[in-house]
């Protein structure tokens, strides 16, 4: 359940497009939405997988399992963004559900088994720490995964939400949790993560600020081009997060 304190907030949301305007093309990282005044920053939310740690599930053979070919291929033709899994999963009767779920931790045990950091992932967290600026993560993945995580590489994030956390990423719902845990305002906020459609949409829906991760350079290709959520920065490695940091913010806790 959302802490009751979302109550308290009162998140001040980025201008957003109206559907009837003609979007705006992603921003690269020397390009920015924000005005050039610098903003308050005091507290960063990662997502995990394909951000804090390098992609190793083969998400596109995990959703044709649980939807099938011809299922997925329709579904991807109408979503350029990506598909919502989980979110479709949870339309679907209980025993479907338990199939699909059994499925997907089948993949993301795999995953488990090759869990590797992200370069700059430590470096970052390291800088952030001496700036005393708050880290908390939000993933899709289940709690055992974040747990494996906190212990193997010895970073701590705090709120760590999992998709055991109703409602899950790309509802604001759990970056307003944090938020209000670590009684803060959401535009004090950055968020972190490597998907547009779950990361950058929950962040942008908050009131947030959102860095979309980009390594493979994927979303520079002519079919994200135009985007429903768009990033206020886009960097193709956590090492270039600093650099976004010390340019836009104010690192104050």
């Amino acid at each position: 359940m959302l802490c009751p304190l979302l109550r308290l907030i009162r998140p001040q949301l980025l201008p957003s497009l109206p559907l009837s305007s003609p979007r705006t093309p992603m921003s690269h990282l020397t390009e920015t939405t924000l005005p050039l005044s610098r903003s308050r920053l005091r507290g960063v939310v990662f997502d995990m997988d394909g951000t804090l740690t390098v992609p190793v599930i083969d998400f596109q053979a995990m959703y044709k399992a649980v939807l099938g070919e011809e299922k997925y291929a329709e579904l991807k033709s109408r979503s350029k963004a990506g598909i919502d899994i989980l979110g479709i999963i949870e339309e679907w009767s209980e025993v479907e559900k338990g199939r699909a779920y059994e499925v997907i931790a089948d993949f993301e045990r795999e995953g488990l088994e090759r869990l590797q950091i992200m370069p700059g992932a430590l470096e970052l967290c390291r800088y952030l720490d001496t700036k005393k600026i708050r880290r908390g993560l939000i993933t899709r993945n289940v709690k055992a995964a974040v747990d494996i995580f906190h212990q193997r590489f010895g970073m701590n994030f705090s709120p760590a939400l999992s998709r055991e956390f109703r409602p899950y990423k790309p509802d604001p719902g759990p970056l307003l949790h944090i938020c209000a845990t670590w009684e803060v305002q959401p535009h004090e906020v950055l968020m972190i993560g490597d998907s547009l459609k779950d990361d950058v949409a929950c962040g942008k829906r908050a009131g947030a600020f959102a860095c979309l991760v980009d390594v493979s350079g994927k979303y520079s290709s002519p079919g994200f081009v135009y985007i429903d959520h768009k990033p206020d920065f886009k960097v193709s490695s956590l090492a270039e997060v600093r650099q976004v940091l010390e340019t836009n913010f104010d690192l104050l806790p």
